[in-house]
């Protein structure tokens, strides 16, 4: 058959190719394939990469850009980074909103005659050619360059390499200038543009990163036990200045709902309760109303906004526990069967974990009418914004469909973008990040069972590396429910060093009430519940004897939200460094941004002395090996002149870490 009568397709039914001129391949970060956006807050400095090459062996090189609403764009010229193909640059987003980032691949000729130049002409191969074509690379460059003296550096390399009276190096060297090489970098010759697939990136305020949590339960705030009484919005108001005074930014509070009387649990989880005894605040619903209702003894809607009115005047924000589950009692169960699972004697079924069990909360059960309850969820959740709150603390979200909070999610950031989640998964970690990817701002995570040095290296290079996209931590240090092995072993210094570590490692961190007066017996051996836990009853705290005792890790947790607040490292969360110890009892890490920097040196022994040599990783302090730096101890005050190789002591009686206020470059 010849080749006239071989039939071909046409070139318009061929496929199109999906490679741009040059490659870009791995792109990050990206979530979810890029169907989900990537996490930021405003001011936040986070890291573009992708591997980027070209055929042959001409130069190219890359610009990262970030499009934000209003057509804004940031440009930033991306650099090599681990060989010779992978590149990276550092881009902050300046305000919230929905942006993208993409990567720009283009060829560089003016690096690539230079290259080719910087070899042939002191070897006197092709010399006028040579200078010939930088002449002409360099007149294109100079279309691209402002009007104006700007361009003169420039323009006198062009006529340098025209001047054939000169010889050949020394034409060559005034186009090899730094300050012509430093023009062509803020001004570059692009050719063949390649930009990747749109990133989406969603850019938020910054509390949906950086905070200190304080949580409390009202009805504890002003209660008495003889007789039983249950505190109020008043008198736990009066609670507010003392933890606005220690540099909390947000008081979280368990479910201030009415609470069921059937299946009701007694002290340290009963199921014999006594008349007078609360209940657990997460068996939401009575007769008095459901989640959209506050319990009569706390006192009303309008009390509650006097509340949330008080805690703002104070530069706090409230975040409201939203626990999707119900009480036997709860209005739901009566109106809408269908959200409920039954089991074949036809009752509802409830809660249980086995072993553990719940008999006075009921789970909802989502298939039977997704819209109906979508719906519901989203008036109490808006119930809840019209009086003031803008922070959602949700209950074991896990245990609900991903893709219910996804729908609810949608529908909040499309009126109210500062209305902030997060999720209390205690779960899988695909679940937890899932969660993440899905529109939670935060999420609680396993630092309370992360005790060993190599532990907390490991999962916070997770957390603050690749993990950091799609979920940002908040680490709590105790809970109502969690009450560590190490807390209640390792004495003072232990509560010292947990809470060292949380506000340090994580830009959020948080404590629950009893922290600071060191509150650490459990109902029983192996356990990690509260002895006389405040879920099951009225828990009032004497604050004004402990502070006059001096018995009180108070001072010590101001001073931590007070650095954390004067330097914008500890702010962050993707700019954490792990330095090596000589003793596993040490751990050794900084975090950097911009001229801030700290470096925190803490012990994980609670119950005596550890010392060692810290190996640091000058780069990642701005410094270089061999330099010396004034190391101000923001624990102590104390400077010293430290190192590579600084030897510390740390007994936990006296101070448990040195948290350093690095100059980087100071002698």
């Amino acid at each position: 058959m010849s080749a006239e009568t071989m039939s071909s397709p046409s070139v318009a039914a061929l496929p199109a190719p999906t490679t741009g001129r040059y490659a870009i391949e791995d792109v990050w970060p990206v979530v979810a394939r890029g169907t989900r956006p990537v996490k930021a807050v405003v001011g936040e400095i986070f890291m573009v990469a992708a591997t980027i090459f070209r055929e042959g062996h001409d130069a190219v090189s890359a610009t990262a850009v970030l499009h934000g609403p209003g057509g804004v764009e940031i440009s930033v010229p991306m650099h090599r980074v681990e060989g010779v193909d992978r590149w990276a640059a550092a881009v902050t987003p300046t305000f919230e909103g929905e942006w993208t980032f993409t990567v720009e691949a283009w060829g560089d000729p003016v690096e690539t005659w230079r290259h080719r130049a910087e070899i042939k002409i002191p070897a006197d191969l092709d010399v006028e050619l040579e200078l010939r074509e930088g002449a002409l690379v360099l007149e294109e460059a100079l279309k691209g360059l402002p009007r104006g003296k700007t361009r003169d550096p420039l323009k006198a390399a062009v006529a340098a390499l025209k001047d054939k009276g000169r010889p050949g190096p020394a034409r060559l060297a005034v186009a090899l200038d730094p300050t012509v090489s430093a023009l062509l970098h803020e001004h570059p010759l692009r050719e063949h543009v390649t930009p990747s697939t749109p990133v989406p990136v969603r850019v938020e305020r910054e509390r949906a990163l950086f905070g200190s949590w304080y949580e409390f339960f009202p009805r504890s705030e002003g209660a008495t036990l003889d007789p039983p009484r249950s505190g109020t919005f008043a008198t736990a108001a009066e609670r507010l200045p003392a933890v606005a005074a220690m540099g909390f930014d947000v008081v979280y509070l368990p479910p201030i709902h009415p609470v069921g009387r059937t299946a009701r649990k007694g002290p340290n989880n009963t199921l014999t309760p006594g008349p007078h005894d609360p209940g657990v605040p997460w068996a939401i619903g009575s007769a008095d109303g459901g989640h959209d209702a506050v319990h009569p003894d706390l006192g009303t809607l309008d009390d509650f906004r006097a509340f949330v009115a008080r805690a703002t005047e104070l530069g706090l924000e409230i975040a409201l526990d939203f626990a999707l589950q119900c009480s036997p009692d709860h209005p739901w169960v009566t109106e809408h069967p269908e959200w409920f699972a039954h089991r074949a004697d036809g009752t509802i079924a409830f809660a249980e974990n086995p072993p553990k069990k719940y008999q006075d909360i009921y789970p909802v059960f989502f298939d039977g009418d997704p819209d109906g309850i979508f719906y519901e969820v989203l008036r109490v959740l808006h119930h809840w914004m019209s009086v003031g709150v803008r922070i959602f603390r949700v209950d074991n979200p896990h245990t609900k469909p991903v893709a219910f909070w996804e729908r609810v999610f949608a529908a909040i950031y499309a009126t109210d973008p500062d209305v902030l989640f997060l999720a209390e998964a205690f779960t899988k970690p695909p679940m937890m990040r899932l969660l993440g990817e899905t529109g939670f701002h935060q999420s609680y995570t396993y630092f309370t069972w992360r005790n060993e040095a190599w532990e907390l290296e490991e999962y916070f290079r997770e957390l603050s590396g690749p993990m950091a996209a799609s979920m940002r931590p908040n680490v709590f240090v105790n809970t109502p429910d969690i009450l560590s092995a190490y807390l209640q072993y390792g004495g003072p210094a232990a509560f010292a060093i947990r809470a060292t570590l949380a506000a340090t490692l994580s830009p959020t961190w948080g404590v629950y009430a009893g922290y600071e007066l060191y509150e650490h017996s459990a109902v029983r051996p192996g356990s990690e519940e509260y002895l006389d836990s405040e879920k099951y009853q009225y828990r009032p705290r004497d604050w004004a004897a402990a502070d006059e005792s001096g018995r009180t890790l108070a001072p010590y947790l101001t001073s931590l939200n007070q650095w954390r607040n004067e330097h914008p490292s500890l702010r962050r969360l993707r700019n954490l460094t792990f330095h090596r110890t000589n003793n596993d009892k040490l751990i050794a890490y900084s975090k950097r941004e911009g001229d801030d920097i700290v470096l925190v040196v803490c012990t994980l022994d609670p119950h005596g002395a550890r010392e060692g040599v810290v190996e640091l990783d000058m780069e990642s302090l701005g410094l270089r090996p061999g330099d010396n730096f004034a190391a101000r101890d923001l624990v102590s005050g104390h400077t010293w002149m430290w190192g590579q190789y600084p030897y510390v002591r740390l007994d936990p009686h006296q101070h448990v870490a040195h948290i350093v206020h690095v100059r980087a470059g100071a002698v």
